[in-house]
């Protein structure tokens, strides 16, 4: 028996109901191990078809998609229209606290009452089992976050000009912040952001709808994917004038510091998950 690895396959960038933090932008890491015997090339697995396979598998699944824990008590989901759609709502007390309708495709279903990296792993690598060549006895799912010393915060947002996935309403990333004033990194201001910006959900002031619940701010649009709406708590939103990209957040956040400080430099550097993002900058 010999057994393979891949480091970082792949990330998954998704966003996750939770009855307190509402909706939370999330990125999770995946290493991989498969159990096996050798083929008759001397491999468990060729490392180009884990990448092709098990990538593709999950960045078709759970990446970028609203997760939903479905057996949370208080919330229901309904699938109308011959499950091309999903309807959602959380309530609490005969209020609603939550509500969200797209098409099928926009999110993931899991059975549990709480969404973790402990609840949704097994789901995943049962998944992944199916898959794979019977030379290979067991694949090994780990999932973790990035290891992150400095400050941080989970975001949500919808793209809906975005040709691919991204223009799904509720996905979202758990990132870092790098701020520098005048060239030297401010870690005060990277923890104000970060409290700021932590289980946000990112709005473009042009997607705003009105909103028949109280205390929900409701936003929708239109996307190739199909029609996509939420309501969400408002002090748990932040509206901007322009679209939610990461490059516009940096700029936002670039301005937003030139205008509280306008005698300083600022750079910022905004993640937008794992090892990528954009850089924006502001001068006196």
């Amino acid at each position: 028996m010999s057994r393979l690895f891949v480091d970082h396959l792949t990330v998954l960038d998704f966003s996750y109901f939770h009855p307190k933090r509402g909706v939370v932008g999330e990125s999770w890491i995946v290493d991989v191990e498969l159990d096996g015997d050798l083929n008759d090339e001397g491999m468990v697995f060729d490392f180009g078809h884990v990448k092709k396979l098990l990538k593709q598998a999950l960045d078709s699944g759970m990446d970028h998609t609203l997760v939903l824990p479905a057996n949370l008590p208080g919330l229901t989901i309904e699938e109308p229209d011959n499950r091309e759609r999903i309807h959602a709502e959380y309530v609490v007390n005969d209020r609603v606290h939550f509500r969200y309708q797209s098409p099928r495709e926009a999110v993931f279903l899991v059975e549990t009452d709480d969404i973790s990296i402990d609840s949704v792993a097994p789901m995943l690598e049962a998944h992944l089992n199916t898959l794979v060549p019977d030379n290979v006895t067991r694949v090994r799912l780990n999932l973790r976050v990035e290891e992150i010393d400095t400050a941080f915060y989970h975001y949500s947002h919808g793209l809906k000009k975005h040709q691919g996935d991204c223009q799904r309403i509720c996905h979202g990333h758990r990132s870092r912040i790098d701020i520098r004033r005048n060239g030297t990194r401010d870690h005060d201001i990277e923890r104000d952001w970060a409290a700021r910006f932590q289980d946000i959900y990112l709005i473009t002031r042009e997607d705003l709808q009105d909103s028949d619940l109280p205390g929900l701010t409701h936003v929708g649009y239109d996307a190739e994917q199909g029609r996509f709406d939420v309501w969400l708590p408002e002090d748990h939103t932040c509206t901007l004038d322009t679209d939610t990209t990461v490059e516009l957040i940096a700029h936002y956040i670039a301005t937003e510091l030139g205008r509280e400080y306008p005698n300083d430099r600022w750079t910022v550097k905004a993640y937008e998950g794992v090892m990528k993002g954009a850089i924006a900058e502001h001068r006196p």
